[in-house]
């Protein structure tokens, strides 16, 4: 792939998902600045990607908090000594209730992790990107984010929000040069996503481990969960010119369960 971009922001890269794009990124030859609640990951994260070769900075920082997101923006910008090319959110919470059990923290929680994190995040870079007159917004749904998962009314409302802030940012950036994209992926293995979804489903509808496996990879025509690097390589797509007329999509990557 080509790049126009040289700079990435990740967030949410102490996760498997998050960690994997910023290898992909930094594997690709971006600068890459990575940010998440915990240091210690993100330390070892950096670590691995010098150790190949690249270049990373991290910065521990809770999305939700618009004073730890200005920090966040602003060493980065001083690390990579110019503008964020691009923005990949993705930052995270998902839980899984009972409607009637789902507490109005709860609530707000998984709002304020899934949808807040990333408009605070956007809203920081999106200035010096117009200056620049480019860039690259690649939020983070999910497939629930298209189609509601039982169980998890909150988690499903807060990543069809992210869809609906991606088109409307589509519209509003693109004379500035900035695109604007997400992706939905499926459930996807060895992440603590797939470990809590699984874990919810084995106490709530009593289910050995087995058969929850089965149930998701029956729905999927492909008969398998998504990989971090399914994930990764998309999102690296969405960064490079290969997507230079791609803005306002949410793609799917679900191994052809979710078709629209």
């Amino acid at each position: 792939m080509r790049f126009q971009a040289q700079t990435a922001l990740i967030t949410g890269a102490a996760g498997t998902i998050g960690r994997g794009i910023a290898l992909a990124f930094a594997g690709s030859g971006l600068r890459v600045f990575v940010t998440d609640l915990r240091e210690d990951p993100l330390d070892a994260l950096v670590a691995e990607v010098a150790a190949a070769g690249g270049s990373a900075r991290a910065l521990a920082a809770d999305a939700t908090r618009s004073s730890d997101v200005r920090a966040v923006v602003s060493s980065a910008r001083e690390f990579f000594g110019g503008p964020i090319d691009a923005l990949v959110n993705v930052a995270g919470v998902v839980a899984q209730a009972p409607v009637e059990e789902i507490d109005e923290e709860e609530w707000d929680r998984v709002f304020a992790v899934n949808c807040r994190g990333s408009f605070l995040f956007i809203k920081e870079v999106v200035p010096s990107m117009k200056r620049a007159r480019f860039g690259r917004i690649i939020n983070f749904s999910s497939k629930s984010g298209k189609t509601g998962s039982a169980l998890m009314a909150h988690y499903s409302a807060a990543k069809a929000a992210v869809i609906g802030l991606t088109q409307a940012l589509a519209h509003e950036l693109a004379a500035d040069g900035i695109t604007c994209n997400c992706v939905c992926p499926g459930i996807t293995e060895g992440t603590g996503v797939w470990d809590r979804v699984s874990s919810g489903y084995i106490e709530n509808l009593k289910l050995p481990l087995e058969d929850v496996v089965k149930k998701f990879t029956a729905k999927v025509p492909l008969r398998r969960l998504a990989t971090v690097d399914d994930i990764a390589q998309v999102v690296l797509f969405l960064a490079s010119t290969g997507a230079d007329y791609m803005t306002g999509q949410a793609i799917n990557i679900t191994g052809g369960r979710e078709m629209h």
